[in-house]
């Protein structure tokens, strides 16, 4: 087979792309062969003897699946994490939201007259103690204390 890696690094230099992106016609080849100047060159690439590949891009169709997937809720069992549980949320964030959710609902409590401003003032200190783990909790804790009365 005839030697045409010169005209290829030409036409590669013209079309500014890679050598691996240039094709050209197999059934032209005795044509390519013989153009020896950049402007040889330039006239094969106008014909359509020479032609450039298009450019392989990665395919994010498979990406958006699995993103699909996760949003649902799925492939994020305990195999797919790494590193420990604070990691992936870190301990002030749980303390911050649960904290703010508890003090969201005694002010809604003191503003409604269910608890007066000294349960309130307590409550709120011992949720700022530590004492209750979730809303839920601090509701059980609240009816044993309106029971107890």
């Amino acid at each position: 087979m005839t030697d045409v890696s010169m005209q290829k690094r030409l036409a590669a230099e013209i079309l500014g792309v890679g050598e691996s992106r240039i094709k050209i016609d197999p059934n032209r080849v005795g044509e390519v062969a013989a153009a020896l100047t950049k402007e040889d060159v330039r006239r094969l690439i106008k014909e359509g003897v020479i032609t450039v590949e298009p450019k392989h891009g990665i395919s994010r169709g498979r990406w958006k699946i699995r993103h699909e997937q996760r949003k649902k809720g799925r492939r994020r069992g305990h195999g797919k994490r790494k590193g420990v549980k604070t990691a992936r949320m870190p301990k002030k964030e749980l303390w911050m939201n649960r904290i703010r959710a508890i003090r969201k609902f005694l002010r809604m409590l003191r503003d409604k007259g269910v608890l007066t401003r000294k349960e309130y003032r307590r409550l709120y200190m011992l949720a700022k103690g530590g004492m209750f783990k979730s809303v839920n909790h601090l509701k059980t804790y609240i009816k044993e204390m309106i029971s107890k009365k």
